[in-house]
């Protein structure tokens, strides 16, 4: 399995995260002041909670591995919260230098430490981090159907 750049992947997913906020965003609109229908925000809600939590699991994997700042890491991870910010980090990363061409924990024995060993890990086994990627994204998304919403019963 081909493995993209740490660059491409992140880009994909703060892109995924802008575009899953906007359907949310279109839903609510529908929802709340046209007062049509609340099937924008079942599944734009729905869509972007599991965008969310990929973004925020691959935000996590690409901070390690490109070994960012605590400043710049926290930035991405919050940067989901508000809509459409992960289209500006995405872009501040890339003008700081902060989104590399290559994995560097790819390499054997580049990991210095535990939570870089599970990333090298999960990178020189992207079939099985993939599959383990999108199990964490089910397990968390069931954990937050079962929480349920946010704020109230919508």
């Amino acid at each position: 399995m081909s493995l993209p750049s740490p660059r491409r992947l992140y880009t994909t997913v703060a892109t995924a995260e802008a575009v899953t906020w906007t359907l949310l965003l279109i839903g609510m609109f529908l929802k709340y002041v046209t007062e049509t229908t609340e099937l924008g925000v079942r599944i734009g809600g729905m869509l972007h909670g599991i965008v969310f939590i990929a973004y925020v699991l691959v935000t996590v994997i690409v901070w390690v591995d490109q070994r960012w700042s605590t400043k710049h890491g926290l930035v991405a991870l919050a940067s989901a919260i508000p809509p459409l910010v992960t289209l500006w980090t995405e872009r501040w990363l890339q003008r700081e230098g902060q989104l590399g061409d290559s994995w560097r924990l790819r390499t054997k024995g580049a990991a210095s430490g535990p939570v870089e060993g599970l990333v090298s890990g999960a990178l020189r086994r992207p079939g099985l981090a993939a599959l383990g990627l999108v199990v964490a994204v089910a397990v968390l998304t069931a954990i937050a159907l079962a929480v349920g919403p946010p704020v109230g019963g919508a």
